[in-house]
């Protein structure tokens, strides 16, 4: 790990009094959840598209 960052983590780690071990382990929560949950543009930009042009069809389907 860059020491930079490991500083940074140790200084947020004495700040709120926490162990170093916690504030990483929920620095790496956040980033995998941020990676997990955030669809590529073009991809929501191709459903859209698809529900306008097809929307209909969906909605019978789904009966």
């Amino acid at each position: 790990m860059d020491d930079a960052v490991l500083a940074g983590l140790r200084e947020i780690a004495a700040r709120e009094g926490r162990a170093l071990e916690d504030v990483v382990a929920e620095a790496l929560q956040s980033y995998v959840a941020a990676h997990r949950t955030r669809p590529r543009s073009e991809v929501l930009a191709h459903l859209e598209a698809s529900i306008d042009e097809h929307g209909e069809l969906y909605r019978r389907l789904a009966e």
